[in-house]
Parts: structure tokens; C-alpha cells; sequence
């Protein structure tokens, strides 16, 4: 009998061994089913492997015939004290998140990474958060808890209510009831459901972190490790066959789980030093990094537009209209309209550390670029917080500015790769998009799949250089990258790529048209101004007004029409940066030495020459940001600002020559301009011209008629008499002597 009992015993030994090690077998496959990938397999007994970070949870619920492909997700930053109004917030974020999982059709798997902040919360609104995390409304996603720095208190319990728990090296968990003055069963009984209810953490350490009375110990038995009270050890050791036994917390003092202890129990799944490395862990999107100010609220949108050459006025005025808008009226959502050439790289970083240093918890900035954002215009966008590009958008390329030489090329790659480094984006890339940089690789980390972007010498200078593995260029040594919206969606730059702008209202849950703020009323008239179209009108108006004025006497309305004209053309080109003073100084020192040649210097000579190519220069000048195109885009320009004069010179003939004839003969303007004598009246003008002789008034004396500036009228013996001052002005009335005769030339000089 005594034989029968003692084999029964031992069958019965046996059978729970094979229960116990398919159970934990079973337990073990559960957990790997719904985390994420370790950065090192757990020690023996620990948690079991994970998944590649590619792969979705093998439970997630996919759409009949479908997989999901990638993850998407949102790290949420979870303050304490935890509030009604903190628990909102995380419930908005993750429910968005998981919402536009959805839309997805299945596609992508949501990952939720809770980053909490030390501090004290009460149990009540403790338990509340950790209730949802753990409910059924977030059974759809994978739930992470991030601990950067040490946490105690209630706020403890919602980082037990998530899927998975990760701290920093240097952080720590624990000291659950420092802020209770007595432990009682209520408050061990919320631990316990959490803890029971997600199984991360088992339910010996759960209690074991609230209630300093408790003793906690590791066990290893023939089935596994296992976590116990110390008041369970004799019923645990009448069951099981109990090999080692290790205190975790022992009775009297607070308990701490430090990072290094949590990964070795298994509590921990990974470490990690910050989410940036969190994010790249779950392969998750650098967009995932970024808080959502809407959140509280909804969205309080407004747009800001940056279009044509950047410069340092357009950048102090978008500064200023930000700062006040966020100021004023709390805006939470800026869009930067964004359509320009770039043409000041100072000015261009100057805009975008403005943009980086913007508190993405309460603004979120967001660059859509309807047509192009070159060269150094990239780096606003880069330095926003999202990008949205129109299907027909290009990022980056030759723009409006180029390098004088290697070293300022280098500076702008530093600066513009520090910039991005802030943006968790790739220096790499945007160095490209920017300024001339050396062939961009596409690496792939072997252990997470993370996909990144470097040129040859980042990747060798990696810690883990050997584990990345380099594809395919993405950019060629020594050009400046130029992409299309489909390619910089497909490197991860651009956010969303729209067909218009309102698909992208709807991407932000936008009903109206977010508010264009502007300068005034003086921006849409520049914008107007500056058109090709315009300044063809406006050099077209204003020349055709001069040649009347110089076809009639004195000052008038032709005069006044071509003065409004060129400042017209000269303030936009100012307020719209392409002009400064010197191209004012260029096409005042062309005029002046114009009307040089028309009135002191008589002749076509130097000064006539020299003038036109001055004013010519000035108004293609006044149309660009440089002097001399040096790449493809400058080239581009210069042939349009030339086009344009080109074109204005040609019509100016054309008119003139219309007015000449039209002008004479027109009811009103005919007073305007004197007809020229037709017929017998011509031919009788010419005999007399001709046969005019006015040796016999030299060393007379006369009267001027009319001003002399340096020519005009004096009469002489009772005739009127056309005459040459010299040089000098001489007014009307004064007395005149003839200083030489030639034919019909007359030249004078004032006497008395």
C-alpha cells in the first residue's frame, strides 16, 4: 500500500511538472503574442522572445485576409499629479491613435507609449487611468510604459496597467504608498486587480511595491521562477519542490525596482535612454515624438504664408506675426504656406531655429508647400514640426542662393544637421536638400529593421556601425537633393502629400479656412507688384509716359505717371527682397547721365550709352537676389528678369510710335503734344531753317523767353530765336549775349 502511495505520489509529481511547463510554455507565448521586440533576450525563466519590430503582434485583430504591414503610434506624456483633465487627455490621444489605426484598414498596429513624469497622484485618479489602459477600449493597441527618471507614488499603478514597461538605465520604480500614512486592504486590492488583470507585473511584486510590510521573494522551483509573499513560502513549499530562494523586497523599507534589477526579473522589457531611441526600438515614425496640442480643446489654426525670396525682412515679419498670434489669441496650430525659391540661408536659419524653439506641447507647426521650397527655404520646412507637400510640390534643389565656396557650404550642412538632430529627422537628408553634400545611403539595422539615412562617414562613425547594413543612394556626391512629394513621403520627410489644401483642413479635422495672417492690405499689393506680368506693365506704363513728357513742354501728367510707375516697380522689388539700394543708385545714375547726354552733353556718346545699360541693369537686378547666376535655378531667373525688360523695351517702341501718330489727332490729348507740320507748312519750315543765317547777331545782346536748360527761345531784334545756354541754366527774362553763330546754332551766355 505504502509502494502504491509513494508511486502515485510520483506520478502525480510528474503530471504537474508537464502541466506546469506546458502552462508556462502556453503563458510564455501569450506575452510574446502581444510585446514588442527586447533589446536583449530575457535571462532564463524571464519573459519569453518578441517579435522582430516589423512584424505585428501575432493576436492583433486584422480585417479578414488582411496583415498588418507597420506600426504607427503616439508617445503620450502622462504628468503627475494625475487629474481628471490628464486622464482626458490621454483618453483623446490614445483614441486617436487607435481611430486612425483603423482607417487604415488593418494595415498598421497602434503602439501607445505612456512617458510618465515623477511626481505624487492620488489613488483614486491613479486607479481610474490605470482601469482605462488596462480596459477593453485599448485592447486594440500595444500599451508601453516609459519611465524616464524615478517614479513613486500612485502614479506607479497606470505603469502597471500597461502591456510592457521600460525605464531608463539610470531610473527607478517603486515606493508605490510613500505618500499613504497606512496601507489597508482597499488600496491592496486595486494593485491586485491591475496587476491580476495585465499580467506584467506579478501580483507579489505589485503588493510588494505599494506596502512596505511585505516581504517579496524570487523562488525557483522544478516548474520555473516564480514570485511569492514571504507568507506563501510553506504553502508554495508543500506543493512544489522549491530549489533556491532570493529576497526582492524585504519588510521595513521602501521598495525600489532599479532598471537594471526590473530587466533581470523580467518586469522590464527593454531599456531605453530616451523615447527618440524608444521610438526607433518599436520602429515607430519620428512623428510619433511629437505632442499634440490639441488635446485640450481642439485646434485654434491660423496660416502664415512665406512666398518668394527669403530675406531678412519676410523672416522678422512671420517672427513677429507668430509670436503675437500665440500670445494673443493661444494658437496651438501655425501653417506655413510655404512657395519660395529661398535666396538667404542666414536669414532662412535664422526662421527655422525661431520655428524649433517653439513649445511643440502647446503649438504645433505645420510647412505645406504648394509649389516648391528650394534650397535654403528647405530648412523651414524641415524645421516644422510636420511636413504636407501638394502632389506637385519639390523639396529642396538649387534655389536662389549659391555658395561662394566649400567653407560655407560646410557651415550650412552643420547647421542645418543640428537643426534636424532637434527635429528628429535626418541630418543627412536635409544636409542635401540644402547645400551640395556627399552620396546619402539608405541604412537598415540589422536587430530592429530601423531604417535610416546617412552619408558614408556618419555610418562608419555609429557605435553599431557593423550592424547596419547600407542599400540603396538616395543622392548623388556633390548635387543638391531635389524631391518630389511621393519621394519625400516615401523617406519619411514629408508627413502627408495632399491635391489640395482642403484635404489637408480635413487631415486636422478642420471645418473652415484656418486665418491667413498677414502683414495688411501693403502685402497683397507687393504680391501683386512683383509679378512678371505686372513689372512688364508697370516698365511698359511708365516708359511710354516719359517719351510723352519729353515731347511736350514743361512738367505734366506723363511725367507724374512715369515717376508713380518706377517707384511702383522699385518698392515691391525693395519690400519683396530682390532690390536694395543699389539698384535704386544703378537706374538714378542711368537717368541722370540719360538726360546728360539729351541736354549738356548734346551728342550720343559715352554718357547715352553708358545711362541706358544702367538702367537696364538696374531693373533685371531688381528682379533677382544675385548679381551673376552660378547654378540652373539662377540661370532660370536671369532669363525671365531679362525676357521681361526685353520685352518692355520693345513695347515702349511699339507705343511710342502709336502715341506719335495717335496723340496729335486724339480729341483731349491732342493739346498734350504738338503736331508736326504736314504738307506745304513742312516744306516751308525746311526752306527756312535752311536758309537761316545769324552771323550778323553775333556780340548782340537779347532777352531769354523761356528757361534755358540749356536750351530755348531769346528774341533778338524782335525775332524769337532758338539758342544754346552751354551748359549753364539761365531763367526767363534775363539778357543774353551771342558768344558764337554756326549756321543755325546759336549759343549764348548771361550777361548783367
Amino acid at each position: 500500500m505504502a509502494r502504491r502511495t509513494a508511486s502515485a505520489r510520483r506520478f502525480t509529481r510528474v503530471l504537474r511538472l508537464l502541466l506546469g511547463g506546458v502552462g508556462a510554455a502556453v503563458f510564455a507565448f501569450g506575452l510574446s503574442a502581444v510585446r514588442l521586440p527586447a533589446d536583449e533576450p530575457p535571462p532564463s525563466g524571464g519573459l519569453a522572445s518578441q517579435p522582430a519590430p516589423d512584424q505585428p503582434p501575432a493576436d492583433a485583430p486584422h480585417p479578414p485576409g488582411k496583415v498588418a504591414e507597420r506600426y504607427v503610434g503616439r508617445v503620450i506624456t502622462v504628468p503627475s499629479p494625475i487629474t481628471d483633465r490628464v486622464e482626458q487627455q490621454v483618453r483623446r490621444a490614445a483614441g486617436r491613435t487607435i481611430e486612425d489605426a483603423k482607417r487604415s484598414g488593418g494595415r498598421t498596429w497602434p503602439v501607445l507609449i505612456f512617458e510618465f513624469t515623477a511626481g505624487t497622484s492620488d489613488l483614486g485618479k491613479a486607479y481610474d487611468l490605470a482601469d482605462y489602459i488596462s480596459s477593453g477600449a485599448l485592447a486594440g493597441a500595444t500599451t508601453v510604459a516609459y519611465v524616464p527618471q524615478d517614479l513613486s507614488g500612485h502614479a506607479v499603478l497606470p505603469v502597471l496597467a500597461c502591456d510592457q514597461i521600460v525605464l531608463q538605465p539610470e531610473a527607478r520604480l517603486g515606493a508605490a504608498g510613500i505618500d499613504e500614512k497606512t496601507i489597508g486592504p482597499g488600496e491592496l486590492n486595486l494593485y491586485k486587480s491591475i496587476a491580476e488583470r495585465r499580467k506584467t507585473v506579478p501580483v507579489a511584486l505589485a503588493l510588494g511595491l505599494l506596502d512596505t510590510r511585505l516581504e517579496v521573494l524570487e523562488v525557483e522551483t522544478e516548474v520555473g521562477r516564480e514570485f511569492i509573499l514571504s507568507s506563501d513560502l510553506e504553502a508554495l513549499r508543500a506543493n512544489k519542490a522549491i530549489q533556491s530562494e532570493t529576497p526582492i523586497f524585504r519588510a521595513g523599507e521602501q521598495h525600489w525596482l532599479d532598471a537594471a534589477t526590473a530587466r533581470r526579473l523580467g518586469v522590464a522589457s527593454r531599456l531605453a535612454a530616451s523615447t527618440v531611441e524608444l521610438a526607433k526600438a518599436f520602429g515607430l515614425p519620428r512623428s510619433a515624438l511629437q505632442p499634440d496640442p490639441s488635446l485640450e480643446g481642439g485646434w485654434r489654426a491660423m496660416r502664415v504664408a512665406i512666398e518668394g525670396p527669403v530675406h531678412a525682412a519676410l523672416v522678422n515679419e512671420v517672427e513677429r506675426t507668430i509670436a503675437e498670434a500665440l500670445e494673443a489669441r493661444k494658437v496651438n496650430l501655425v501653417f506655413l504656406n510655404i512657395d519660395s525659391p529661398g535666396g538667404s540661408p542666414k536669414d532662412s536659419l535664422a526662421l527655422a531655429n525661431f520655428l524649433a524653439d517653439l513649445d511643440a506641447n502647446t503649438c504645433r507647426t505645420v510647412a505645406y508647400v504648394d509649389r516648391e521650397a528650394r534650397g535654403d527655404a528647405a530648412m523651414i520646412v524641415l524645421a516644422c514640426d510636420e511636413i504636407v507637400l501638394r502632389s506637385t510640390a519639390e523639396l529642396g534643389g538649387e534655389g536662389a542662393y549659391a555658395f561662394s565656396g566649400q567653407e560655407e557650404i560646410d557651415d550650412t550642412r552643420k547647421a542645418v544637421s543640428h537643426l534636424l538632430t532637434r527635429k528628429f529627422r535626418s541630418p543627412a537628408l536635409g544636409a542635401a536638400l540644402v547645400a551640395p553634400s556627399p552620396a546619402v545611403y539608405r541604412y537598415t539595422q540589422q536587430q530592429t529593421r530601423y531604417i535610416d539615412y546617412f552619408d558614408a562617414e556618419q555610418a562608419e562613425s555609429l557605435p553599431d556601425a557593423d550592424q547596419w547594413q547600407r542599400g540603396e543612394a538616395v543622392s548623388v556626391a556633390g548635387e543638391v537633393l531635389k524631391l518630389d512629394a511621393q519621394r519625400a513621403a516615401g523617406l519619411g520627410l514629408a508627413n502627408h502629400t495632399v491635391a489640395r489644401f482642403d484635404e489637408l483642413k480635413r487631415l486636422y479635422g478642420l471645418e473652415d479656412d484656418p486665418e491667413l495672417v498677414e502683414p495688411g492690405w501693403a502685402h497683397f499689393l507687393i504680391g501683386a507688384l512683383k509679378s512678371p506680368a505686372v513689372a512688364y506693365l508697370l516698365l511698359v506704363i511708365g516708359g511710354a509716359a516719359l517719351w510723352a513728357e519729353l515731347h511736350t513742354p514743361g512738367l505734366g501728367v506723363g511725367g507724374f505717371i512715369a515717376l508713380v510707375c518706377v517707384l511702383l516697380f522699385f518698392w515691391s522689388r525693395f519690400l519683396g527682397g530682390t532690390a536694395g539700394w543699389l539698384e535704386a543708385v544703378l537706374f538714378v545714375a542711368g537717368v541722370v547721365c540719360v538726360l546728360c547726354e539729351l541736354f549738356v552733353f548734346p551728342g550720343f556718346g559715352i554718357f547715352g550709352l553708358g545711362g541706358i545699360a544702367l538702367v537696364l541693369a538696374s531693373l533685371i537686378l531688381a528682379s533677382q537676389t544675385f548679381v551673376w547666376p552660378r547654378n540652373d535655378y539662377q540661370l532660370v531667373q536671369t532669363s525671365q528678369s531679362l525676357l521681361v525688360v526685353a520685352a518692355a523695351a520693345a513695347s515702349i517702341v511699339v507705343l511710342a510710335v502709336s502715341l506719335r501718330r495717335v496723340l496729335p489727332h486724339a480729341p483731349v490729348l491732342n493739346d498734350m503734344v504738338l503736331a508736326p507740320p504736314v504738307g506745304e507748312a513742312a516744306d516751308d519750315l525746311a526752306a527756312r531753317e535752311a536758309l537761316a543765317h545769324y552771323e550778323h547777331l553775333l556780340g548782340r545782346r537779347g532777352v531769354t523767353t523761356t528757361q534755358l536748360t540749356p536750351g530755348g527761345k531769346a528774341r533778338f531784334e524782335g525775332r524769337a530765336i532758338d539758342v544754346l545756354s552751354g551748359g549753364e541754366f539761365i531763367a526767363a527774362g534775363a539778357t543774353v549775349e551771342v558768344l558764337s553763330v554756326h549756321g543755325n546754332r546759336v549759343q549764348v551766355r548771361q550777361v548783367g
